[in-house]
């Protein structure tokens, strides 16, 4: 019998076209910002209006087609918190394209538009972190206009708060947050909200500047009074890695009818000056994995200080991650979520950088074990409530009871529960058997993808109890509560003494 007690508080197991919207050839020939009363009005040609403060930086309408108001007008959209900072604009020598530079001291926000195109494209230079302490653009969209809306961070109706102030919780025992519901970095795309007859998407663009890797999870979206609709590029939400410096971006808004957009193409900003914007780039060729499990996705990702890039295999494990910024990277095989190789790789400009087929090392499941629960895959996803912990509250009345639980080798994974509290299910036990030739010093491993407030586990097996662990390397930040279950990927060890087992 093994016996689980954490010391701390919470340790997690488990390792296009551009849109147009049908206005008439007389309203295209109306594109082009206007500059009046301390305010840029700025008309694509094709339906979609909006107004910058040439003070704050803040957009403080939009309109499409003539319609209603879509800016909410309780708060305005702006990156970070707002940057109370001024805006000016310039027109290309065409005059087809309109550029609303918006500039602090550490921070300069492009807000690009093209004729005939109801898209706002996005860039954004830093010398320094925001001093909200996150770097992100805020869409704050009317919520009485915008009505289709992700569930999960879907405020309205909610009873109140029931963690800090930013976890709410319904009536019927169910919780919603702005934590909820939000994607991997590698999988973001287009996403968006609607109304009747109109839409607004987030296009991501690429992560190359942001910081927490391919499988970091942040805010995308918000329903309160305001419908909020964010980009999040830098933030301390359980984040593994420091903050990137440079151009983030390029990303864009894009206002549709209410169908979802294709993602635009938007490598045509790089003729625009952008500062930090990085125009020769390299690709690295992997020609293969050895060693690969063939239940689990590989992705492949690049990182050092000022970028990160990323490509999911083939089932042989080739892979081509091509746009990247020149320089030398650490190269990391993740099986699921988790690192199981690493190598250095430099990337020149307009270089190819080939590797020949690279055999994983790391995968701890390649190791022999008298028995295991769950398999080594960076996520505590096939535990108990392990499925939910991106969507909702841990406490959430629709998750099975955490336990403690009895937990016998070989029974189903999912009856193991995905997380441990100190004060929840401390004292969870694994009971197995052994034969009498196995009765030996035996090694116990428990891998944790995140821990808050220095949890670590410690076992007891019958009689005898382990010393207390040290602490892992954590995030100063909550986890599984705001939607996430990745830290820094830890594995515990304990040699437990022949002595400590019975026949």
């Amino acid at each position: 019998m093994l016996t689980f007690i954490p010391r701390g508080r919470l340790c997690a197991l488990g390792l296009a076209a551009a849109l147009c919207c049908g206005y008439s050839p007389a309203a295209l020939a109306a594109f082009g910002v206007t500059d009046a009363s301390g305010v840029l009005t700025v008309d694509s040609g094709a339906g979609l209006v909006f107004k910058v403060n040439k003070t704050s930086g803040d957009i403080t309408s939009i309109k499409l087609n003539g319609g209603a108001e879509l800016q909410g007008q309780t708060k305005f959209s702006h990156i970070s918190s707002g940057l109370g900072a001024p805006a000016t604009y310039g027109l290309s020598p065409s005059g087809t394209t309109a550029v609303i530079t918006i500039t602090s001291s550490t921070l300069k926000h492009y807000l690009v538009v093209r004729r005939n195109e109801n898209i706002i494209y996005m860039a954004t230079h830093i010398t320094a972190e925001p001093a909200v302490g996150e770097l992100r653009w805020i869409t704050r969209l009317n919520g009485s206009v915008f009505t289709g809306v992700p569930t999960e961070s879907n405020l309205r109706g909610t009873t109140g708060a029931i963690e800090s102030s930013d976890v709410y919780g319904n009536s019927d025992g169910t919780t919603r947050s702005k934590y909820y519901g939000n994607q991997r970095a590698k999988d973001l795309g287009v996403r968006g909200v609607t109304g009747s007859g109109v839409g607004v998407f987030m296009v991501y663009g690429n992560r190359e500047s942001a910081s927490g890797g391919p499988f970091f999870r942040d805010i995308q979206n918000q329903s309160g009074t305001d419908t909020e609709l964010y980009n999040y590029m830098n933030s301390g939400h359980n984040q593994t890695e420091a903050n990137r410096m440079g151009l983030h971006g390029p990303y864009a808004l894009v206002f549709t009818t209410g169908a979802t957009p294709a993602a635009p193409d938007m490598s045509w900003m790089s003729s625009l000056g952008l500062q930090g914007w990085v125009g020769g780039r390299g690709k690295v060729v992997l020609n293969g994995l050895t060693g690969m499990d063939s239940a689990y996705a590989y992705t492949v990702g690049f990182a050092n200080g000022t970028a990160q890039h990323w490509g999911t295999t083939s089932g042989s494990g080739a892979v081509t991650v091509g746009n990247m910024k020149p320089g030398t990277y650490t190269m990391t095989v993740y099986k699921g979520e988790l690192g199981v190789y690493t190598e250095q790789v430099s990337v020149a400009s307009g270089g190819t950088t080939t590797l020949n087929t690279r055999s994983i090392t790391a995968d701890p499941s390649q190791q022999p074990a008298l028995w295991r629960v769950g398999n080594w895959d960076g996520t505590p996803l096939e535990f108990l409530n392990g499925q939910t912990l991106n969507v909702r509250h841990p406490q959430d009345a629709r998750n099975p009871s955490w336990g403690p639980v009895t937990y016998a080798v070989g029974s189903a994974t999912n009856k193991f529960p995905a997380a441990i509290w100190k004060d929840k299910n401390s004292g969870t036990q694994i009971t197995f058997n052994l034969t009498s030739a196995q009765l030996a010093a035996r090694t116990v491993r428990i891998g944790i993808s995140a821990a808050y407030a220095n949890a670590r586990p410690q076992i007891t097996v019958n009689g005898w109890a382990s010393a207390v662990p040290s602490p892992s390397s954590q995030p100063d930040s909550r986890s599984l509560t705001i939607g996430t279950y990745r830290g820094n990927n830890t594995t515990f060890t304990y040699n437990v003494p022949a002595s400590a087992f019975v026949a």
